[in-house]
């Protein structure tokens, strides 16, 4: 069976802002998109840490994520 993981989501002006989970051993990965296409990636160790890096660089509300269903397969 295949492991889910979960897919936060936040919009600032034009550009969307992803973070997704990875096994903790590999954490989680910051994806930043403008206009449809990733413009960066971003390995952290966990999501909170995504979190605050999405402050810090680009200021992205910490509290401006939404778990994003839709983001999933489906299956």
């Amino acid at each position: 069976m295949k492991e889910k993981f979960d897919i936060y989501e936040s919009i600032q002006d034009s550009r969307v802002f992803k973070i997704e989970e990875d096994y903790p051993e590999v954490g989680a990965y910051l994806y930043v998109y403008e206009n449809g296409q990733c413009i960066h990636d971003y390995l952290q160790d966990n999501v909170e840490m995504c979190k605050a890096f999405a402050f810090e660089e680009f200021n992205v509300s910490i509290d401006g994520w939404n778990l994003c269903p839709i983001c999933l397969d489906g299956d």
